[in-house]
């Protein structure tokens, strides 16, 4: 009877310990810099890449919970900074960043100091500014 117990218990304690692998990966992965790759519009047909984009961004996210924005606009380099955390919803999994001081090139369908952006994969998320006439922004990881 001990050993049943006994056995009972460990396999309860392995079970209690064990994470997902998803999670786990994501919150790793996602440090490091992030590049801005495409850009839509509301228009049909109005998808730009590379150069051709209106301005090149970027987005250096830290282990630390901590990220900087950095974006070129004509020459023009804003930068800003603050805190990111991975939200994990009914339709995904999202970033939401959270910045220190207000700046024009916070791109948001929320008033104030909040960006989301959704992961469509591991290496990839796309900015939720979209669904209130913002441009369509999207995002891979460079290292």
């Amino acid at each position: 009877m001990k050993k049943q117990i006994l056995f009972l218990m460990i396999i309860g304690i392995l079970f209690s310990c064990d994470k997902n692998d998803d999670d786990i990966n994501l919150e790793t992965e996602i440090i490091g810099n992030w590049e801005l790759i495409q850009m839509t519009g509301s228009i049909p047909n109005s998808e730009t890449t590379g150069t051709d984009m209106e301005w090149q961004e970027t987005y250096q996210l830290n282990n630390d919970g901590t990220f900087q924005k950095s974006r070129d606009r004509d020459g023009v380099i804003t930068e800003i900074s603050g805190t990111y955390n991975i939200i994990d919803l009914s339709d995904g999994k999202y970033l939401e960043f959270i910045f220190n001081d207000e700046s024009q090139i916070i791109g948001s369908c929320y008033s104030g100091l909040k960006e989301e952006m959704f992961f469509q994969s591991e290496n990839i998320f796309s900015s939720t500014w979209s669904a209130c006439d913002g441009p369509g922004l999207v995002y891979e990881k460079v290292d």
